[in-house]
């Protein structure tokens, strides 16, 4: 047995899944034990609502061993020295273990290169990319390089300029979009300006390319909420094409949203001096432009 308690007499009238919720770490995995038949009491397999009594014993057998995790990616590395590292994130991958994530991980690709700040599982992480976008992202190599690169992004001194193709045309060539976004109020799962618990939230953009149907815009991000740039431009009816949570399907060929993180512009935590970095469309990217029409410009004004 991998646990074994005998339940106190003072959790009589306690539910078995929150009885548990301590020693296994959470009420969910609590609850995920008890389905997989692994938690018995007195001998016998219970529901996750069975009330104890108090003075039961309650055993929790290990879990059976899952297959092993794959091997983490090779990630391009743009930039590296001994505070900081930026990486050319390809598309698909996630930045840092979440909630119900298994996949290997950015930071399982970068282990023992980067470091900092008080989450273990998110070391040198001061910002992120959602897993279908791709580009540039910088993550600390120290604690002191950690905390002044959270200053900077905090400071909106970051500069984090993204290329977006979005289905439509804005009505001006620059705007800005300044509207709070919080978790939606009916699909939890998304962020929008319809919340109960809004946050602050700026965009700016440019058109780039004006193609037939749709447009390539610079965006820069002046907060960094979670799906802020889907978010935005979805809400003024410039969804990004290929995005299955917030846009349109997109060129013939496109599988994932078209949403790269073209330029990077921070100061180095300890000269201070700008380091400035772009990272060209990458080929799945270049390919649905010109299904679309047009071929983007690295070169093109920045926000």
């Amino acid at each position: 047995m991998a646990l074994s308690l005998i339940a106190p007499e003072g959790a009589a009238g306690e539910r078995l899944d929150a009885f548990l919720a301590e020693p296994l770490g959470s009420r969910s995995r609590a609850a995920r034990a008890i389905a997989d038949g692994r938690v018995v009491v007195d001998g016998r397999v219970v529901a996750k609502r069975h009330l104890l009594a108090g003075g039961e014993r309650v055993e929790i057998a290990d879990a059976p061993p899952g297959p092993p995790p794959p091997p983490p990616p090779d990630v391009p590395v743009v930039f590296e020295d001994d505070d900081v590292l930026v990486a050319d994130k390809p598309p698909g991958l996630i930045v840092h273990p979440g909630s119900g994530a298994s996949a290997a991980t950015l930071v399982d690709a970068l282990a023992g290169r980067v470091a900092g700040g008080s989450d273990p599982a998110r070391p040198g992480v001061v910002h992120r990319l959602d897993r279908d976008t791709s580009g540039l992202i910088v993550l600390a190599r120290t604690e002191a390089a950690h905390a002044e690169l959270s200053r900077q992004i905090a400071a909106r001194e970051v500069v984090r300029e993204y290329l977006a193709l979005v289905h439509g045309r804005p009505d001006a060539r620059t705007g800005t979009i300044d509207a709070p976004l919080g978790r939606d109020r009916r699909v939890r799962t998304r962020m929008s300006t319809d919340t109960d618990d809004p946050r602050e939230a700026v965009t700016h953009f440019g058109v780039e390319r004006t193609l037939e149907d749709a447009t390539l815009l610079r965006v820069r991000l002046e907060t960094g909420r979670t799906h802020q740039i889907r978010a935005h431009l979805q809400a003024i009816g410039l969804p990004v094409a290929g995005d299955p949570e917030y846009g349109v399907p997109g060129p013939p060929g496109l599988r994932r949203q078209f949403l790269h993180a073209a330029r990077l512009r921070f100061g180095h935590p300890r000269s201070g001096q700008a380091v400035e970095l772009r990272s060209p469309l990458p080929a799945d990217l270049e390919a649905a432009l010109a299904a679309a029409g047009g071929r983007g410009e690295e070169g093109g004004p920045s926000l």
